[in-house]
């Protein structure tokens, strides 16, 4: 018989579940992707919208001139060639006005968001969201084909698109909470949440492509991507691990039968335990991950009722007493603040420091969210490694503020500095925005406090990101607001933002750092407690061999005697 060849070799290697695993994993990454790609072609667009007519080409502003010689009103101005009504003096904070409708729906849905999602089909209420988010995408770009100068038009489609974008990241996150246990869970999301610099950098590129000869594509397309993805969400995306007959990693009951911490064997007596408790039971085979016993097979626990998981969702007031979930939303408020008001606004800040084009400053825009990607995998990586999610926050932020500095003055010195310093300085911004988003949000979605409800898990996202979303909200409107009084001034405040995301993480950096301390108090304290313990198991050895010694030698004695 002839070996089998290397790939077939490589793919039977893998288990059923571990394939179902990577496909949900490389899907959500794909639909979240999609979401962020149509996120961000408002930030390309802006430098269209409202631009330098004295640097337009040569061609261009002869076409005008003559348009304008010729009576028409509408180029006889400084500002023929912006788009109406962006053509104002204050066309940064009616800018900064499409950013704000946007973020300030997308926060105050996203509240609402996670409580609706929880009690709905995954699969239909993202479907739904990705449809709706595509459409009024694509509408924003239509005002550009129908000749559309009306401010309220573009306010409605950025409110609209902002509140239907709130499906989106419940539903993904619980999808793979669903899906991966705890054990690299800091790891494999600050990967899997590069699809938030992904997605902005192909929005940046398509937006980029078409903004200069016909910015109305630059929505278009995006729209048309999101919503054919939609479809692709609808045809494929699984739920639940259940769905496909999975072992489900978010069950803590489930752990406690695998990993055998309730003193059973695998099969027996776990069988009596169960039945007489009335549980449905079923087989599935072993996985590897986590360290599971092995066995031929693992009865794990059904307790699923009608309402899905035996567990009733959980409330708004009920998620907020987890621990660490007021800390969190309000330390991502802040960080969320400067990585949107970076995606909105770095484009056109580059464009007026290098005297770039739309395009160019877009393309360059690019390199913030390349060391995003960098940042959410460190983030990801090294909390895993410590286990202490606040404390890597916690230093990430506090680097992140002096950069931010030092970029406002080294952008002005050059495209190379410009460059670096643009990838360190997304990397330190959007770490601590990635873990807070995944890692933490997951973890705390399944705090055992919740006892294994894993209903949680949308509604504390859900609460962590509407939290952020504000920040996201109020980040773009400062900087318009803050923007025509001097750059400088956009950059104190973000670096304010940090400090006081920083501030709010205090109490659970420290905590962190104390339990390690008493954990090593309490290995130290068990180390002496066994060396007490055999010590004394040692002397009362040798005092048994004494007695035993002293009873043999009296007994000898007698019998001596008694041969007397």
């Amino acid at each position: 018989m002839s070996p089998l060849p290397p790939g077939i070799r490589c793919f039977i290697s893998f288990s059923r579940e571990q394939w179902y695993r990577t496909f949900i994993l490389i899907l959500t990454f794909l639909l979240y992707t999609s979401f962020h790609l149509s996120r961000k072609p408002i930030s390309i667009v802006k430098g269209e919208l409202h631009k330098n007519c004295s640097r337009v080409k040569n061609i261009e502003q002869h076409h005008y001139t003559t348009l304008a010689s010729s009576g028409d009103e509408t180029f006889s101005n400084e500002s023929w060639c912006n788009w109406k009504p962006f053509d104002k003096s204050n066309y940064k904070q009616l800018l900064g006005a499409l950013d704000y409708s946007f973020l300030c729906a997308y926060a105050i849905g996203m509240y609402f968001s996670g409580i609706i999602g929880e009690r709905l089909p995954i699969r239909y209420y993202l479907t739904f969201g990705m449809l709706s988010s595509g459409f009024f995408t694509a509408l924003f770009g239509l005002g550009y084909f129908y000749n559309i100068h009306n401010l309220k038009f573009y306010l409605f489609a950025q409110i609209a698109n902002g509140f239907v974008q709130t499906t989106g990241w419940p539903s993904v996150i619980t999808c793979i909470g669903n899906w991966f246990g705890k054990g690299r869970r800091g790891l494999i999301m600050g990967i899997w949440n590069s699809h938030t610099s992904v997605g902005n950098i192909l929005g940046s590129l398509i937006a980029g492509y078409w903004v200069s000869s016909c910015w109305g594509l630059s929505f278009v397309v995006p729209g048309i991507i999101i919503a054919f993805m939609g479809i692709i969400c609808f045809l494929f995306l699984i739920e639940h691990p259940k769905d496909v007959k999975c072992y489900s990693p978010s069950n803590d009951m489930q752990k406690k039968y695998l990993n055998g911490m309730n003193g059973f064997k695998s099969n027996g007596h776990i069988l009596k335990a169960l039945q007489h408790e009335n549980q449905d039971t079923q087989c599935l085979l072993s996985g590897k991950e986590n360290g599971l016993i092995p066995g031929t097979h693992i009865v794990v626990v059904n307790t699923d009722t009608s309402n899905g998981n035996g567990m009733s969702a959980i409330s708004f007031f009920g998620a907020l007493r987890i621990p660490g979930v007021i800390e969190f939303s309000l330390c991502l408020l802040f960080a969320k603040l400067v990585s949107y008001t970076f995606l909105f606004w770095l484009p056109l800040y580059i464009k007026n420091v290098e005297h770039l084009d739309a395009k160019g400053a877009g393309d360059l825009s690019t390199l913030f969210d390349v060391g995003g990607i960098f940042g959410g995998i460190l983030a990801g990586l090294i909390s895993d490694k410590l286990r202490k999610r606040a404390l890597t926050c916690g230093v990430m932020l506090l680097l992140a503020a002096p950069t931010l500095y030092i970029f406002s003055a080294v952008s002005q010195m050059g495209l190379g500095p410009t460059i670096a310093m643009l990838i360190i300085c997304g990397a330190l911004v959007n770490g601590p925005y990635a873990l807070i988003t995944t890692a933490v949000s997951a973890d705390l979605g399944t705090h055992k406090s919740l006892k294994g409800n894993a209903k949680a898990l949308s509604t504390v996202t859900a609460i962590i990101d509407g939290t952020g979303s504000v920040g996201a909200a109020l980040g773009p409107l400062l900087a318009g607001l803050l923007a025509p009084s001097g750059w400088n001034n956009v950059f104190y405040m973000l670096m304010t933002a940090d400090a006081c995301a920083l501030l709010l993480l205090i109490r659970l950096i420290l905590k962190e750092l104390h339990f390690n301390c008493v954990k090593q108090e309490d290995s130290a304290q068990k180390t002496r407690r066994w060396k007490v313990v055999c010590i004394c198991l040692l002397v009362s050895f040798s005092v048994n061999i004494r007695k035993a010694g002293r009873s043999k030698i009296v007994k000898a004695l007698q019998n001596r005697t008694k041969e007397h």
